[in-house]
């Protein structure tokens, strides 16, 4: 009796599939189109109890898989379904799954601050992971420890590049000063203060009520700002009630003017009004989350991070290195 011959010639090409939830679709298609690939086909809607169903309409078994999704509001609903989407490509035999989250959802519950709190950011590490994520990419994390949440490789992408350019080149003849909301952010105030030249830093001193989410009891300003183009950095602006907060003081304190610049634009309830009011002369985030029409206002700028998400999706694919993206610097 001959053995059979098992052996095939020839390797199985990578193929790279790019899949996308409900949540962002400009966004995911401006991505495809930098990778110059098209958004895998899939069904995906709610049932009438809120339930959500998802199938994909074409084979992506031994897939290289990228499933993206922005975690705007309603953001239980958005998360559930990028888990159901890796539950699906997992039993469907994609190769690898990453998860593509340009706002990591919960950041801000990294840790306890008080007994009997939850850490919600390591729970949506965990539940990414049981639901069958290799590898999960995203955008600017409120705290960097969170990639130690998630078993498992994290791309952790910076949009200081994006951001401190646009400044650069509207106001590099401006007197200058990187200032950071509180006094936790000013090792990045720092290195914005080196990319734009080498320009001073200031830090608002903020004390909070820990009883009371997303307000602050009082402030004071550490650094020189007399008379200088204030340049406001953040990770998020939510409500928008500290950082309008933040600009009155800068301006009540004698700044020339203030630029507020930020990667996430949350924009949760009056946001809108209170930035739009608050006598900033240029707001700028970047499209991680949608940013429609009626939140918008004269003097907002929103940059586009879909080419930064696809140069780390193409270096994710190849093998290649992220860290290149950012000069070896990330």
């Amino acid at each position: 009796m001959t053995a059979m011959n098992l052996t095939k010639n020839g390797t199985p090409k990578k193929r790279l599939m790019f899949f996308s939830g409900r949540a962002h679709p400009e966004l995911a298609e401006e991505v495809a189109k930098h990778l110059d690939v098209t958004i895998t086909p899939q069904s995906a809607y709610d049932f009438a109890n809120g339930e959500i169903f998802v199938r994909f309409d074409e084979s992506v078994r031994g897939s290289d898989a990228f499933v993206i999704q922005s975690h705007c509001a309603p953001i239980n609903q958005w998360v559930m379904e990028q888990l159901i989407m890796v539950d699906a490509l997992k039993r469907a035999s994609a190769k690898r799954i990453t998860v593509i989250m340009p706002f990591y959802p919960y950041a801000r519950q990294d840790k306890k601050h008080k007994g009997r709190e939850p850490i919600s950011a390591r729970l949506v590490a965990d539940l990414f992971k049981v639901a069958g994520a290799d590898r999960i990419m995203t955008v600017d994390l409120h705290t960097a420890q969170i990639q130690g949440f998630f078993d498992g490789p994290v791309d952790h992408l910076f949009a200081q590049n994006l951001l401190a350019q646009h400044v650069a080149n509207m106001y590099s003849s401006e007197n200058m000063v990187v200032v950071s909301p509180d006094s936790g952010r000013t090792k990045l105030a720092e290195k914005w203060a080196d990319q734009l030249g080498g320009v001073p830093i200031a830090f608002i001193h903020k004390t909070r009520d820990p009883l009371k989410p997303n307000e602050v009891v009082a402030n004071r300003v550490v650094g020189e700002i007399r008379g200088r183009l204030c340049v406001v950095i953040d990770d998020m602006v939510d409500t928008g009630s500290t950082i309008a907060k933040a600009v009155r003081q800068l301006l009540d304190e004698g700044a020339a003017d203030v630029v507020l610049a930020a990667t996430h634009g949350v924009l949760s309830g009056p946001a809108q009004q209170r930035l739009a009011e608050c006598g900033a002369r240029e707001v700028i985030f970047t499209n991680t989350l949608p940013i429609p029409e009626e939140k918008r206002f004269p003097g907002l700028t929103v940059l586009s991070i879909a080419p930064l998400l696809a140069r780390a999706i193409q270096e994710v694919f190849e093998d290649g290195s992220v860290t290149s993206l950012f000069d070896g610097n990330a």
